[in-house]
């Protein structure tokens, strides 16, 4: 098959160029043009040799005239020649001396004449006096004039100059001539040589023309002259017929050829081909600037008036470019239509490519519904405004089909708008745009508001001014999640002329779909979170509990993005003591929350036991290793994730502060003086960490000395480091004296950023001292004899209180806990009363055995001490200090109208 086509279409090419038009075959005609191109060969030499000859001849007349007038001008203004004019006889003068001045110059005369064209002198002595042969009347009147004349000597060349005297006037003429002959005898001796070159010429342009044609007729594969016009003709039938443009640009930036297409698509004038592409008006600026550049394009789009122009550019020389580029150019005007919807359905794809990024970056409802307003103004839309139930807003779902939605963003190109403004709660009449959406499931487009009576019924006054302001069409989708359906969001335009359509209408639920799931997200965190903040208020304390030796004010700010595991406390201790308690779970929700609540109830039941800090961390380190092994064993995975704590037990009477941190930030002491300072304290692993011991530092604070407590979500933040947030917080509190409310006030101002991160607990306490007046102590001797004396003391000082009430009590108290301390206990034994809010007995030996409270039989003859103790007081119980014991018990005053101020 293959085989026959290359044989047909051999056979189509021999007989579309088999004969010329005259019948002749290829190969006689090409020696016919052979045999013509040797004649114009010849011709043209011919002519060149032609050419040498009257170029020769006229070389002559030029040279035989230059040297006339040469001649003729050295003489007229030789010296004295004047004078000699002027003389009784010229010519016996001027006779010898012009031909002495010819025979030098190689001229064949030199004629002197008067002004009348008298001869003074000439070659031929005979000839003188007699009236010179030539035109005498331009010279006369100044001028040097030449003129071919046929005189006695021949054809000449020659020159009249006038001759002047002083004063301008013309007062003879000299000529000179020279014969034509003896100019061109030179040229006539060349004649051989030129006819030698042009023959020799002849013979090279025969061979070069030869190879020419030869080489051409590889070129051409055979083709001839006749073969090669008609194959122009087609060619340029095909180039003007075509419809597709071709343009052909060369370096220079002119335009060389542009077919009819090419002028019809680009509006060039039917005189553009030759001129510069920058001087053509009418092209467009984009389309010149592509051809002028000479870059490659491939199917580039441009603009020409109405039309859309598809350009594919490419050099014409495809290595180096340097003869220009061509170019074609069809027309796409037809899928000018497709390109704007291409456009729009490209804006429509970034604005939810936009949606898809920007809407939902934060689990805040309003904020939420805010980003879905910001997307669509002002590509979409020219206003946006959102309505949600107000449960919503809770964290809760939408209950009932009532029609009450509150409005929480109004967002446009413009602020003064005329929309409800956010806050207002909307009742939306069922034959609104928003109550059919909200009950339908469905979006509602309104394209002219103006010939919308069910919306402008909602309210005329409003709706008014909606259209008074311009707004015009509208679009109210619900928003809609898992079936429920939030609320509605309505989009409104006002500049943008062209009203909502369906197209929109898919646009608008494709938004408002994205922005409904992250609504009903942060709806469900904001209720999750609801839920965490609230068991974690409820397993912080709602109040602190009296007691005397503090001033106490306290913050507790829960982390915006959820709850976490801070706590804080302030536990009365018995001796008017306060234990000062902050913590911090890491984590958030509602996990962290629990966790808190259960170390926070291990912190009270150990601080009930009375021991030092650091014994206490040590429990409470044990129960968080516990619970996280109860947890793995059951395979829940949710234990302790690590947790902090300090814990600070301040003594008003000592005013010395003793303190243990498990992980926790070091406190800040603000001393009466306005100092601030960050006690160094032992650093003890964080609970659940490890088996490292705590340790415990005593500090001793003067009288209003505030104890600032804190967890790490005041100081750190993402954009600053500890160490700062630390002195930033040691800058604010030594700025001025401030009680501890406006402390917490200033360090939550200062330091905290708009949107917090962790959640922040914050104590300060200012510190009291019991004073002496309010403080009794004494010895005790070894000997149940002073017991007695005891009683006697405890009495008088009573008394002096003005508690008088309780001295019966007191007696029988101290009685069996001195009597006690003398019989089980060792030496030293002290007693103490503090008279705080209730009255407190102490006794302290240097044992470390405790009594315990029992149940005595009837043959028992003691044990009932302590049983009368616990029934004649408030609380008992035994502390340890590193000198042994102190047994105290708390008796509450008689009333309140008896019970000394503090």
């Amino acid at each position: 098959m293959v085989e026959q086509a290359d044989r047909s279409r051999t056979v189509s090419k021999q007989s579309l160029f088999a004969k010329s038009p005259l019948g002749k075959s290829p190969r006689s005609v090409a020696g016919q043009v052979f045999a013509l191109q040797v004649v114009v060969v010849l011709l043209l030499v011919l002519g060149a040799i032609l050419a040498l000859v009257l170029e020769s001849q006229n070389a002559s007349d030029t040279e035989a005239r230059n040297r006339s007038v040469a001649v003729a001008e050295t003489f007229a203004h030789s010296p004295g020649l004047v004078d000699v004019l002027n003389s009784p006889d010229p010519s016996a003068v001027l006779q010898p001396i012009t031909e002495a001045a010819r025979k030098e110059a190689g001229v064949d005369f030199i004629v002197v004449m008067n002004t009348q064209g008298i001869r003074y002198t000439h070659p031929i002595p005979s000839l003188i006096g007699k009236h010179f042969v030539g035109t005498i009347g331009p010279s006369l009147a100044g001028q040097v004039y030449t003129e071919s004349v046929h005189g006695p000597l021949g054809h000449e060349i020659q020159a009249i100059v006038p001759v002047k005297a002083p004063d301008g006037s013309v007062v003879g003429l000299v000529a000179a001539g020279l014969t034509v002959k003896d100019v061109t005898t030179a040229g006539d001796r060349q004649l051989p040589v030129i006819l030698g070159t042009g023959a020799a010429a002849l013979v090279v342009a025969t061979t070069g023309t030869a190879l020419v044609a030869r080489r051409l007729k590889r070129q051409t594969r055979g083709l001839g002259p006749v073969e090669m016009t008609r194959m122009y003709e087609h060619h340029n039938a095909v180039l003007h017929a075509v419809r597709e443009g071709v343009v052909i640009v060369g370096q220079d930036g002119r335009l060389l050829l542009a077919n009819d297409e090419a002028k019809e698509l680009l509006g060039l004038p039917a005189d553009a081909e030759g001129r510069h592409l920058g001087e053509l008006r009418g092209l467009d600026p984009d389309t010149a600037e592509l051809l002028l550049s000479g870059r490659t394009a491939t199917d580039e789009v441009h603009r020409s008036g109405s039309r859309l122009l598809a350009v594919n550019q490419r050099p014409t020389d495809g290595r180096t470019g340097a003869m220009g580029t061509v170019a074609t150019i069809r027309d796409s005007t037809e899928l000018l239509a497709l390109s704007g919807k291409a456009e729009v359905a490209a804006g429509r794809l970034a604005l939810l490519y936009e949606a898809g990024v920007g809407i939902g970056t934060t689990l805040d409802v309003v904020r939420t519904a805010e980003e879905l307003a910001r997307v669509a103004v002002p590509g979409f839309a020219d206003f946006v405004t959102v309505d949600l139930a107000d449960p919503v807003l809770l964290g809760d779902e939408p209950t009932g089909t009532g029609m009450d939605l509150r409005r929480v963003v109004v967002h446009g190109i413009r602020e003064d708008h005329p929309f409800y403004p956010p806050g207002r709660l909307i009742t939306f009449i069922p034959s609104s745009p928003q109550a059919l959406g909200f009950d339908s499931g469905r979006s509602q487009v309104v394209p002219d508001l103006a010939d919308a009576p069910g919306w402008q019924a909602q309210d005329e006054g409003w709706t008014r001014g909606i259209l008074d302001y311009g707004v015009h069409s509208l679009i109210t989708t619900p928003l809609k999640a898992r079936g429920i359906i939030l609320g509605v969001a309505n989009f409104w335009r006002s500049q943008k002329p062209e009203p909502f359509d369906d197209e929109d209408r898919s646009v608008a639920e494709e938004l408002v779909a994205r922005a409904a799931v992250s609504i009903d997200n942060a709806r469900r965190y904001t209720r999750e979170h609801a839920m965490a903040v609230t068991l974690q208020r409820s397993l912080l304390p709602r109040a602190l509990p009296e007691q005397s030796a503090l001033e106490v004010a306290h913050r507790y700010l829960p982390a915006q993005s959820g709850v976490s595991g801070d706590w804080f406390d302030v536990i009365p201790l018995p001796g008017s003591r306060v234990a000062l308690v902050v913590g911090d779970v890491v984590g958030h929700g509602l996990h962290a929350a629990a966790t808190m609540g259960r170390l926070r109830t291990a912190v009270h039941n150990f601080s009930a036991l009375d021991v030092p800090p650091d014994e206490l961390l040590g429990h409470l380190d044990e129960l968080v290793n516990r619970i996280d092994q109860e947890e793995s064993e059951g395979g829940t995975g949710t234990g302790v994730t690590g947790a902090t704590c300090l814990y600070a037990i301040y003594d008003p009477v000592s005013r010395l502060c003793t303190i243990a941190r498990a992980g926790h930030p070091t406190p800040a002491l603000v001393r009466p003086d306005g100092s601030v300072v960050f006690p160094e304290l032992p650093i003890g692993p964080p609970l659940g960490a490890g088996s490292l011991p705590f340790e415990t530092a005593q500090v001793e604070l003067a009288e209003g000395t505030q104890i600032v407590l804190y967890t790490d979500g005041l100081i750190e933040e993402r954009t600053r480091d500890i160490d700062v947030g630390m002195e930033l917080m040691r800058e604010v509190l030594s700025q001025r004296e401030r009680g501890p409310e406006e402390n917490c006030r200033a360090l939550l101002a200062a330091l905290l950023p708009a949107r917090q991160q962790d959640d922040v607990a914050l104590l300060i306490a200012r510190t009291r001292v019991l004073g002496a007046d309010r403080v009794a102590e004494r010895e005790v001797p070894s000997d149940p004899a002073a017991v007695a004396e005891v009683r006697a003391w405890a009495v008088s000082v009573l008394d002096g209180w003005g508690l008088a009430d309780l001295a019966f009590s007191t007696e029988l108290v101290l009685s069996e806990l001195v009597t006690n301390a003398i019989r089980y206990g060792s030496p030293p034994v002290r007693l103490r009363l503090l008279r705080d809010r209730s009255l407190t007995c102490e006794v302290a030996d240097g044992s470390s055995t405790s009594p315990h409270l029992k149940y005595a039989a009837t043959t028992d003859e003691g044990g009932r001490g302590l049983y009368l103790v616990a029934q004649l007081t408030r609380h008992w119980g035994t502390r340890y200090s590193p000198q042994g014991k102190i047994i105290w018990a708390e008796q509450p005053f008689p009333g309140p109208a008896s019970a000394p101020d503090p």
